[in-house]
């Protein structure tokens, strides 16, 4: 059974900065796209950033471009999300997803930036940024 865990969430101030990890176990890591999203009250989840098995491919959503940062390590099965700069804009439930490696080269970036082609999800961990 796949289980995704997130943790590292929490309270800061704007301008300041939070790690999110992400634990995978039941699942071949390194064959698995790593996705995040977040959820703010009252609206769709969006893409925040994802990062290829091999992590030779990494994609963000535009606004988080030069904030974040995406990484992983496999020989832990873990993925992270640095996050700097925050705003209260990035307050929101941020949720780590799985996604088999199905898509390579020009078509990466649309197919793993869209929530529907992930297979499995955390259950998420709360950012809240306080002005």
């Amino acid at each position: 059974q796949v289980s995704l865990v997130e943790s590292g969430g929490g309270l800061v101030q704007a301008g300041g900065s939070l790690r999110l990890s992400c634990a995978g176990s039941g699942l071949t890591f390194s064959s698995y796209v790593m996705g995040w999203f977040r959820q703010a009250p009252g609206k769709e989840r969006e893409f925040v950033a994802a990062i290829s098995g091999s992590a030779s491919k990494i994609i963000y959503a535009d606004s988080m471009k030069g904030r974040f940062t995406i990484s992983r390590e496999n020989a832990k099965n873990t993925v992270y999300l640095q996050m700097n700069s925050l705003t209260p804009e990035d307050t929101a439930v941020y949720y780590c997803a799985a996604a088999f490696t199905r898509i390579q080269g020009y078509f990466f970036d649309r197919y793993y930036s869209t929530r529907d082609n992930y297979d499995y999800w955390g259950q998420g961990t709360q950012v809240t940024v306080s002005s």
